[in-house]
């Protein structure tokens, strides 16, 4: 067991890099951003606004170095559709983004928010301008989901988070067309009693893929007298079958702590939904909403991750 708590996420300071008052139009709040780089080395958020109605929609936000001087786009990017896609009643929410490449475009997998709760569905893009929507991929109650870059096994696969009575684990499942989907597994259970990820889990950005496995960044959240907490933990898998786990870090590694992390519409929250690898291949920025409120960046190393992971065997 560690000695004491690492540093391995440390926050910018210039947070919060993003607020509603970034915005050409009227917004309650921009938080839960995915992530990516494009080819010419921009970064892109695709960040969740709420309006003031609580509805939300997907906007882009663009950094040459993915700090600051951001470019917002100056209207909604992907609003709800519910008069194609009924599931999209209530809004889109908490985008994950990633790059297929055997496809050339980008895969958005987003919260749909429906009378039933909310769904997993996707989008494809090449220009974050046009949208092609898949629809619905599994119904509600499910989020926090993400696809994987290139095919495993010769099936795309995702990881996402059913709720069920006993709690929410992390599953992953395969798909020949990224439509239908099956040959579900547990991935990550949520862990039980008093432990900081007892009994509700989830993905926060998507896998990220390593010479030592596929590292995930996950949320657990504490029920507390006070609220709930949400904090980050990491987990490594394996690279050919993904829902095999090689290591699990007991501890949790960041939490929500600034003031601006603990004071928003959901107070004390830290929740990443979008990283990028900067181009020397170890530099990771985490993009993350703090407290339901506005988009805060935190960096971190790669290597350290993994080395810290290196303990829990």
């Amino acid at each position: 067991m560690s000695d004491h708590r690492p540093q391995l996420f440390h926050r910018h300071r210039l947070n919060p890099i993003l607020t509603a008052a970034d915005w050409a139009y009227p917004a309650n709040a921009v938080f839960n951003p995915g992530a990516t780089l494009l080819s010419d080395g921009t970064t892109l958020l695709l960040c969740r606004v709420e309006d003031r109605r609580g509805h939300s929609h997907l906007c882009v936000a663009r950094s040459a170095n993915g700090v600051d001087d951001w470019k917002v786009d100056r209207e909604p990017t992907m609003l709800a559709d519910p008069e194609n896609f009924p599931e999209e009643l209530w809004g889109i929410e908490d985008p994950r983004i990633t790059y297929l490449p055997e496809l050339k475009k980008h895969a958005i997998v987003y919260t749909a928010f429906t009378r039933g709760g909310p769904g997993v569905a996707l989008a494809l893009t090449q220009d974050f301008r046009q949208f092609e929507r898949l629809g619905m991929i599994m119904p509600p109650e499910d989020k926090d989901a993400a696809l994987f870059p290139h095919r495993i096994g010769g099936s795309w696969a995702l990881i996402h988070r059913p709720v069920s009575a006993p709690g929410a684990h992390m599953w992953l499942s395969y798909s020949p067309d990224l439509r239908h989907w099956g040959s579900h597994k547990l991935m990550l259970e949520a862990r039980r009693g008093a432990w900081w990820d007892a009994n509700k889990i989830g993905l926060s950005p998507p896998p990220i893929e390593t010479s030592q496995g596929w590292l995930v960044i996950y949320h657990g959240v504490r029920q507390t007298c006070a609220g709930c907490l949400y904090r980050l933990g990491l987990a490594l898998f394996d690279l050919q079958t993904p829902e095999h786990c090689l290591r699990r870090g007991d501890e949790w590694v960041f939490g929500p702590e600034a003031p601006y992390e603990q004071r928003g519409d959901v107070d004390n929250v830290a929740f990443p939904c979008g990283y990028t690898l900067l181009p020397d291949g170890d530099t990771l920025h985490i993009y993350y909403g703090a407290a339901d409120t506005s988009v805060a960046l935190a960096t971190a190393s790669l290597k350290s991750i993994l080395k810290w992971l290196d303990q829990w065997q």
